[in-house]
C-alpha cells in the first residue's frame, strides 16, 4: 500500500539538494564554472549585484555576459569586461523572476579572491545570488521576496548555510567589491527570510 504522505527524500528541498536546479528558475547555462573540491561542503550564500550597461535594467546582456556571448562593440563598457569569465548560479530580475546558469552543486565563478571567518576562496563553498541592481538604486520588492524564498530553500537544501551565513559579496572581498551596496535592506530582507 502507498503512504498518500510526502517523504522527507520527495520535499522540495532533498529534490533541490540532490538536482542542484531550482524548480522555478528559468535554466540558462553558463559555461563558466567547476567542480567544487572534494569533501567541501556547501556552507555559505553571498548576494551580489550586477547590471549592464551599469545603472541600466532590463535586456538580456548579464545572461550573454554569463554565457561568454557579450558583445563588447554594443557599449564602451562591455570592451572593459570582454574576456572575463564569470558566472553566478542565480540572477534575480527587478521583477522577482529567476534565472539559474550554474548547478548549485557546482562551482560558480563569481567571488573572486575572497574570505568569509578566515576561510579562503569562497567560491568553493557558497552559492553566489546576483540581483539585477546596482549599489546606490533601491532594490524592488519583487527581488526582496524572491530572493527570501529561494534563500529559504537553498538553506533547507544545506542546513550548513545559516542565517549568519548569508552575506554580501563587499564583506567577502572588502575594499575590492561594494556590491550589493548601501541600497539593499539587510533588515527587510532578513524580517521576510523569516516570514519564511
Amino acid at each position: 500500500m502507498t503512504s498518500s504522505k510526502r517523504t522527507t527524500s520527495d520535499s522540495p528541498a532533498s529534490r533541490v539538494r540532490a538536482t542542484g536546479i531550482l524548480p522555478d528558475a528559468r535554466w540558462c547555462p553558463s559555461p563558466n564554472y567547476g567542480d567544487r573540491p572534494g569533501g567541501t561542503a556547501i556552507s555559505l550564500l553571498v548576494v551580489h549585484n550586477i547590471s549592464l550597461p551599469p545603472g541600466q535594467f532590463g535586456g538580456d546582456q548579464i545572461e550573454r555576459f554569463f554565457c561568454n556571448r557579450l558583445d563588447p562593440s554594443e557599449h564602451p563598457y562591455f570592451e572593459t569586461i570582454a574576456g572575463l569569465q564569470v558566472s553566478a548560479h542565480l540572477l534575480i530580475r527587478r521583477d522577482g523572476s529567476v534565472v539559474q546558469f550554474v548547478n548549485l552543486k557546482d562551482r560558480a565563478w563569481h567571488a573572486g579572491r575572497s574570505s568569509f571567518c578566515g576561510q579562503e576562496e569562497c567560491n568553493d563553498y557558497s552559492i553566489g545570488i546576483e540581483l539585477e541592481g546596482a549599489d546606490d538604486v533601491p532594490y524592488a520588492q519583487p527581488q526582496y521576496h524572491a530572493l527570501a524564498r529561494v534563500a529559504s530553500l537553498i538553506m533547507a537544501a544545506w542546513p550548513e548555510i545559516t542565517q549568519d551565513r548569508i552575506t554580501g559579496h563587499s564583506d567577502i572581498a572588502p575594499g575590492r567589491k561594494t556590491d550589493p551596496g548601501p541600497a539593499f535592506d539587510w533588515e527587510h530582507f532578513r524580517h521576510r527570510l523569516a516570514g519564511h
